[in-house]
């Protein structure tokens, strides 16, 4: 059984139409690539799946569950962790504290619990911060637990991210642009950095991203969209020599 199918989506703002029609089926295990010029429907795609719109028209069903109209918290509570093109790190927080957040629709106790400090208070606390630090470990992030996000690097800043989502435990990790604002050796620290999320968590991950040097190193398979529909999916070798790809990308004069 597929992991995500989306069955003849269509979103609209107003008279716009972001997305028309789209089919997608993502499998268990594997990493998927959508591209697409700037303003295809990318992002809009994965705030539908994510909740933060509700489609038009279709259905999104995940993990043989209609997840359409669902609150991104119910969502994300169904084992689904993303990322986001601009990095949404809560700054006036530590590392530490970012990753115990995405606990928060499973913290098992109230405001009652909170203001008196019970018992069943401290003891989840533990619990949380001790599966935050382990999380930590796994991903060499230990030493900066009390550091404030605004002053690591802009890739450490990605890969908290990256562990922030992952700490919710998903089945479906989605990835929107993680190479924006890198630079060319951070790029290349990234893709291994994927590889081995994706081994060691053995996950599926879905990913939005402008840099194809990441996208053909590391998808199974690629859907290309344009103006909101599909133009294109394949293998990386059939997406890079399809004439409706290079001439979505580069223009009528490219082919």
């Amino acid at each position: 059984m597929s992991l995500l199918k989306i069955n003849d989506m269509t979103h609209r703002f107003g008279g716009l139409t972001a997305v028309s029609n789209l089919n997608y089926e993502l499998e268990d295990g594997k990493i998927y690539g959508l591209i697409g010029p700037n303003g295809a429907g990318k992002t809009t795609v994965f705030n539908l799946v994510s909740g933060f719109y509700n489609p038009s028209m279709g259905e999104i069903n995940y993990n043989g569950e209609v997840i359409n109209g669902m609150a991104p918290h119910d969502v994300a509570s169904r084992q689904i962790g993303r990322t986001f093109q601009n990095i949404r790190l809560w700054e006036d927080m530590t590392v530490l504290e970012n990753i115990k957040m995405s606990h928060h629709f499973k913290l098992g106790y109230n405001l009652i619990d909170v203001f008196f400090k019970t018992k069943k208070y401290q003891t989840r606390e533990k619990e949380i911060t001790e599966e935050a630090m382990e999380l930590l470990e796994v991903f060499k992030l230990t030493d900066l637990a009390h550091e404030r996000p605004s002053s690591l690097p802009y890739g450490i800043q990605r890969r908290v991210e990256i562990a922030r989502a992952l700490s919710l435990g998903p089945k479906l990790l989605m990835l929107d642009e993680p190479a924006a604002g890198l630079s060319t050796a951070d790029v290349v620290e990234l893709i291994d950095y994927i590889k081995w999320v994706h081994e060691t968590f053995n996950i599926t991950i879905w990913m939005i991203e402008h840099q194809m040097q990441v996208i053909m190193s590391l998808c199974d398979r690629i859907k290309v969209i344009d103006f909101g529909q599909e133009i294109a999916d394949g293998v990386p070798e059939e997406i890079q020599n399809n004439p409706e790809v290079i001439k979505a990308y580069l223009g009528d004069g490219a082919i």
